[in-house]
């Protein structure tokens, strides 16, 4: 016979695994948000894609994710009626991880690219009322993430649609757009690692050298006092001047003639560029600010999408250790985020194709240039609200963005009926969600019993 403390280990690994689960699901569906234009593109190979988001999907998840999972995890429900009743909750949140895990896996089946935001919160908002009414939902906190939905992809689509704006008007479509590109090359690094720099870097200065005692021990040893935003401002500003140097020797080498016969096959060396060449020459340029901007997304997306997968299993966690409703005291530990980051780096890599396709080749035709500009309004977006603990959809950023490039780019080009598709699925994932989440509920009280 196992003694308590086994069978709460068990349990506790189970849970663990539900949502291991349900962030694999999240990884295999919202991959495409941070890799689907650069392979729309062909900036990245499927495969290229999958390792580099990989590895900053976990990232972003286990440095930057605590915010929005402690939002879901506490904010949605009235904690003043699970208070008194909070073996109810957990059984509330096992049955949120189940139905979010079912329907993520329906959509990427289908290469639907739907929010796990909506999952969760509708999944949550399901279960409560089954369980104490409709009183039990926080419907203000619902009503503020709810507009945060709304708002995003019309705040990402404007972003990408002047970022695009800029770089057509003022690199495309100018006469030698060489020349422009390499007097814009410092305003696209400055801006790309300003996004980075303002929003992520303190957070990651922070667990990188304020908690490791890095700071303090070159304090006490040199006498050293280095503020948190001058190593930002440092780190951010070497960025972006290697940045900037590597582009420009980039571009010489095909702006060179010896370089452009090496570049162009079947142009001779001796004859200046072609429009077309220049063009070609111009979006090979902007495919490597793409892979960057991919990144950031990549790290977006993780930072700010765990919480969908871990945010019940941290409450789960803490009312098996406590026997109390999450309260102010309330944080995520670190190998939860572990356990969610692993999952949506499994998930992508065995399931990411589907999704990916949709969102990277079948709503617009994009190019590198396109597809950074993108990118760069989805990252931008998506780290705001990570910033302030919102549990914003990367999905409705990324839709969102490419749809503003598209109606800069070429308005008719864009597939309706793609976005029809898209649209109704994030429509019903709510809906669904709740039942799901409701049915599991009742299911598990009625048949499970579970008695802590």
């Amino acid at each position: 016979m196992l003694n308590t403390s086994g069978v709460v280990f068990l349990q506790l690994g189970a849970m663990a695994a539900l949502a291991f689960y349900v962030a694999a699901n999240l990884g295999a569906n919202d991959v495409a948000n941070s890799m689907g234009t650069s392979v729309g593109s062909k900036a990245l190979t499927l495969r290229q894609a999958i390792i580099v988001a990989g590895i900053l999907e976990f990232s972003g998840a286990v440095l930057f994710g605590q915010g929005v999972s402690e939002t879901l995890a506490t904010g949605v429900v009235n904690a003043q009626v699970f208070a008194a009743q909070p073996q109810v909750f957990l059984i509330g949140m096992v049955s949120v991880l189940i139905a979010c895990g079912i329907w993520l896996q329906i959509a990427t089946s289908r290469g639907l690219p739907v929010s796990s935001s909506h999952a969760v919160v509708g999944a949550i908002a399901g279960f409560s009322c089954v369980a104490a009414g409709i009183n039990a939902v926080d419907w203000r906190t619902i009503g503020t993430i709810s507009l945060t939905w709304l708002a995003t992809p019309i705040a990402s689509g404007a972003l990408a649609a002047l970022f695009y704006s800029v770089v057509k008007y003022s690199i495309l479509d100018r006469p030698d757009p060489l020349s422009q590109m390499r007097e814009w090359i410092p305003w696209l690094s400055a801006a790309m690692l300003s996004v980075f720099g303002v929003i992520v870097l303190p957070s990651v200065v922070n667990v990188a050298l304020v908690q490791t005692g890095a700071i303090a021990l070159a304090h006490d040893r040199f006498g050293w006092n280095l503020p948190i935003h001058d190593i930002v401002i440092g780190i951010g500003s070497i960025g972006a001047i290697a940045l900037t140097l590597t582009s420009w020797k980039k571009l010489e080498s095909v702006e060179n003639p010896e370089g452009r016969g090496e570049k162009a096959e079947g142009i001779s060396t001796n004859s200046s560029p072609t429009p077309t060449l220049r063009h070609s020459l111009i979006e090979q340029q902007m495919a490597r600010f793409q892979v960057l901007s991919a990144c950031f997304v990549a790290f977006s997306h993780g930072s700010n999408d765990v919480g969908n997968a871990v945010a019940p299993l941290a409450a789960i966690a803490y009312i098996r250790r406590t026997g109390s409703f999450p309260s102010e005291d309330f944080s995520v530990p670190l190998w939860i985020l572990v356990v969610g980051g692993g999952g949506i780096v499994i998930g992508l890599a065995i399931w990411g194709k589907n999704v990916i396709a949709t969102v990277g080749e079948k709503i617009i035709e994009l190019q590198p240039s396109g597809g950074f500009c993108a990118e760069l309004a989805t990252a931008t977006t998506v780290l705001l609200a990570s910033r302030f603990g919102l549990p914003v959809s990367t999905s409705h950023a990324l839709v969102g963005a490419v749809v503003g490039v598209g109606l800069i780019k070429a308005w008719k080009t864009v597939r309706l009926q793609t976005l029809l598709s898209i649209g109704s699925a994030w429509l019903v994932t709510i809906p669904i969600a709740a039942v799901l989440g409701a049915s599991i509920f009742s299911i598990a009280q009625l048949i499970l019993n579970f008695r802590f």
